[in-house]
């Protein structure tokens, strides 16, 4: 399979999105209507089959609503997502990633995200909403440090 194209995500596509968050049971509840600018998605001709967001805190960031459509996984997808956000971060010089999870630790642990105790979490990240009170406190809270550019 060849990896769908990934790019910045459009005002038109904010329902896709929105649709494909809710089809994998990501939350979509503290996105707001400007929120589709903050993403980055796959496309496979027309469709949106994979979403990524930066929601930006200072110099850190928290990578949210990586999904990637059932029919789509095992090929890649997911981990060219979150290079894609990487890069982005870099691009605006975030320094540290953050993200929250309940089920996808042990992926992101082999892209070279680390656990970290929630307590340790930065107040910025901390008082994002995803963070605060959308994802469950039993959430794994993991991070990585980005090099300042330095390839993914």
């Amino acid at each position: 399979m060849t990896l769908p194209r990934i790019g910045d995500a459009r005002a038109e596509d904010d329902a896709a999105i929105r649709g494909l968050l809710s089809a994998v049971q990501l939350p979509v509840t503290d996105l707001d209507a400007a929120a589709w600018q903050r993403f980055q998605v796959a496309r496979d001709g027309g469709r949106i089959v994979g979403s990524v967001a930066l929601d930006r805190a200072g110099d850190a960031a928290l990578l949210r609503s990586l999904a990637v459509a059932p029919e789509t996984r095992r090929h890649g997808l997911g981990r060219a997502l979150v290079q894609a956000a990487e890069a982005r971060a870099r691009e605006l010089d975030v320094m540290t990633l953050y993200l929250l999870t309940t089920t996808a630790a042990p992926f992101f642990e082999r892209l070279g995200y680390v656990p970290l105790d929630r307590a340790r979490a930065p107040q910025a990240i901390a008082a994002l909403p995803q963070f605060a009170g959308v994802c469950p406190s039993s959430a794994a809270l993991l991070r990585k440090r980005l090099a300042p550019g330095a390839a993914s």
